[in-house]
């Protein structure tokens, strides 16, 4: 039987529905949908599901994200097209299977014995031979042997001219066209199990049951009973967070404009979560041990729920889907980076705000995660040195990229460098910054600095600021090196001193040239003189707020180009020398002891005169240090009832058996026809036949002739 991508032929009826239904029952039809299925499983699986809008919006920009919106490429699995399209197939696979049934078992029962003898002769593999015995004994005799071969056999005797003759008809390997039925029955189950456990039942609540998504806010049990779906709901899957030591027992199903509320008919109770990591920072197991409470029987069920082992209570398979903070309480110091504010404490938990005053302007803190573990990679520090180009080592290029699977050329160097918090400052305008700062100094390039990250939007990634820490690990002396320098008083004693300390002698005419220069470098550093960007610059006309780049762009403006080189030496080791002098005012006002004149406090004064330059574009007045926190952690769960589940496995099952039997089971039938050719004799015409032409059918066909009609290959 050879499978038709035809569909079923209506003899009666309007020649529209003849069409419509031949359609819906092809082969062509049911590829095409395929294919459009596993388009838009691709656009799925690249393109994050179920996101909140304004993290499309970032991504793809206002229009396309209206776009993709409209048609449900955020949310593909329940888009009403992709089920309607799930439907579709059903109905074209099922068709087929019922077109084609009756044909396979009428097929699977023949042994095609009416075939004619010059029939025979068509086959490409076909051998012709004179045997020395009666064509019945001959038919009994190679009816023996193929039975013996595991060959299904009929015999059928025809009258001829010449006397009666044999047609000896055998079959194997009739499985082939099970493994054509169990396929596509598997697609037309999984397709079911897909409808079952998808948004259909939900969807099906909220068309006929009223139930509307929840858009507002609040507590989870003042949502109105039109945004909650009952605990008998035969179908569902959401997520359901609970905190160390608390009881959640209401799931949350999101939509593309809402939330739909999931009552379950128990409470699970967080008693502990674990997490591990492996050496990369990557987390390695997590795990939640919780307490099941039914609501119906009072009954207390203890389990552990990780990744790959679920638990289950009512039907209903509780698995660990993720986790997340579950409101650690912090406290963050205030530290001025831009302006004259003071330093302050406060306090908050993760998820929650804190109103703050900037003079006039008013801005809220929000405390948005808490890392405890950060792994940063630390390659060795010579990676990025000059590569000699003369040297050649392929034993090592070669074994770099040889060996087990995770081997990779570059050599990493995995460190947990501590905690981090992050956090927003959004002003009144709801314009926010988003901020994540290390609680502890990190070592980079052989300078311990602490890292003050920021971005303006989710899109872009962190940018740092680098503060050096001081002898003490703490970021005080930059601090009151950074207040000294708005103070105007401060910044003219440390120009004195300069001057005083740089001219030997005490030639007082040089000491005053020196003074008004240094006088001049600090006020363009400090931002306290204005200059704009030279012409023919990158913001032409604009401010320069203060640092290297408003030296930088007073020298382009006031000095000719061909004295700017010598002209900013001197400039920044006068510079350099006046910020020497205003650290040390600085520690005298703190009760410190001045700083030495070592290496150390070089390294530390030529970090600390980037990090200042560079404090000029930080968007903030103060950054926020974590000075302590409390972590609490939270259990994010996935909940789902899925009576399809059992109606996909037994599919899988059917398709798995299905492709072997099509692939691996070859379809053969073999014909002998015997024909009297005078007392004890009978000419045999023999031919095989096969589903699929391969030398395994042909070296088959050459033993068989050989054992059946003698005939040597």
């Amino acid at each position: 039987m050879t499978v038709s991508t035809q569909g079923l032929q209506l003899r009666t009826g309007s020649r529209i529905a003849s069409e419509v239904v031949e359609l819906l029952s092809s082969m062509r039809f049911a590829i095409s949908l395929l294919t459009v299925i596993c388009i838009a499983s691709v656009i799925g699986t690249v393109v994050k599901q179920h996101e909140p809008f304004n993290n499309y919006v970032n991504q793809f920009g206002p229009f396309w994200a209206d776009v993709f919106a409209s048609a449900n490429l955020f949310s593909v699995y329940s888009a009403w097209w992709f089920l309607l399209i799930l439907a579709f197939l059903v109905t074209s696979t099922s068709l087929c299977i019922i077109r084609n049934t009756p044909k396979i078992f009428s097929d699977f029962k023949a042994y095609k014995e009416n075939i004619r003898e010059q029939s025979l002769k068509a086959f490409p593999n076909r051998a012709e031979s004179t045997l020395g015995e009666a064509p019945e004994a001959a038919a009994n005799r190679i009816g023996q042997q193929l039975l013996g071969a595991g060959w299904k056999v009929k015999l059928q005797s025809r009258d001829t001219a010449a006397g009666t003759g044999w047609m000896v008809a055998a079959k194997k390997g009739v499985a082939n066209k099970i493994g054509y039925l169990a396929a596509h029955s598997a697609i037309v189950l999984v397709c079911i199990g897909g409808l079952l456990d998808g948004d259909l039942i939900v969807r099906a609540e909220m068309w006929f049951n009223g139930k509307t998504p929840f858009t507002g806010g609040g507590l989870i049990a003042d949502v109105p009973a039109q945004h909650r779906l009952s605990s008998n709901n035969p179908t569902f899957r959401g997520n359901l967070l609970v905190t160390e030591g608390t009881t959640a027992g209401t799931a949350i199903l999101a939509q593309p404009n809402g939330v739909l509320l999931q009552d379950l008919p128990f409470s699970v109770e967080l008693k502990k979560f674990v997490v591990e990591y492996y050496e990369t920072g990557m987390p390695k197991l997590f795990a939640s041990d919780i307490v099941i409470h039914d609501h119906e029987t009072g009954e207390k069920k203890e389990a552990r729920v990780e990744v790959n082992h679920p638990a289950s209570h009512r039907g209903i398979n509780i698995y660990q889907s993720s986790f997340d903070d579950g409101g650690s309480k912090v406290t963050l110091q205030a530290v001025p980076l831009n302006g004259p504010s003071k330093p302050f404490e406060v306090s908050g938990v993760i998820g929650g705000m804190s109103a703050l005053s900037n003079g006039d302007d008013k801005l809220t803190l929000e405390y948005t995660g808490l890392r405890v573990i950060n792994v940063e990679n630390f390659a060795n520090p010579n990676a990025n040195a000059g590569t000699d180009v003369r040297k050649v080592d392929l034993r090592a290029s070669i074994e770099s990229r040889l060996g087990s699977g995770h081997k990779t050329s570059t050599e990493k160097t995995l460190r947990n460098v501590g905690p981090s918090i992050t956090y927003k400052l959004r002003d009144a305008a709801g314009q926010a910054v988003e901020y994540n700062n290390y609680m502890l100094p990190v070592e980079i390039d052989g300078a311990r600095v602490f890292l003050l990250g920021m971005r303006e939007t989710p899109s872009e990634p962190m940018r740092y600021l680098r503060i050096p820490a001081d002898g003490q690990d703490s970021m005080d002396d930059f601090v009151r090196l950074r207040t000294a320098l708005t103070d105007p008083v401060l910044r003219d004693l440390a120009v004195r001193r300069y001057a005083v300390s740089a001219v030997e002698g005490g030639r007082a005419e040089l000491a005053d040239a020196l003074q008004a220069s240094a006088t001049r470098a600090m006020g363009l550093f400090a931002g306290a003189e204005r200059i704009d960007m030279p012409a023919g610059s990158e913001g032409q006309g604009q401010p320069v707020k203060g640092g290297l780049q408003a030296v930088s762009a007073f020298l382009e403006t006031n000095v000719p180009e061909a004295e700017r080189e010598r002209a900013s030496d001197v400039l920044v080791r006068i510079l350099n020398g006046s910020l020497f002098e205003l650290m040390q005012i600085s520690r005298e006002r703190a009760g410190l002891a001045p700083l030495a004149r070592d290496e150390a406090t070089q390294k530390f004064m030529t970090a600390a005169v980037i990090s200042l330059s560079d404090s000029f574009f930080y968007p903030a007045p103060m950054t926020f240090q974590l000075k302590d926190f409390t972590h609490v952690q939270a259990s994010v769960f996935q909940v789902a009832r899925a009576p399809g589940q059992n109606i996909v496995y037994l599919g899988c099952l059917l398709l798995i058996l299905g492709v072997f039997a099509m692939l691996y089971v070859r379809e053969r039938r073999v014909w002998v026809w015997l024909s009297p050719a005078g007392r004890d004799a009978s000419q045999a015409s023999m031919a095989l036949s096969s589903n699929r032409k391969t030398m395994e059918a042909d070296r088959e066909f050459d033993m068989l002739k050989n054992q059946l009609l003698k005939v040597q290959s």
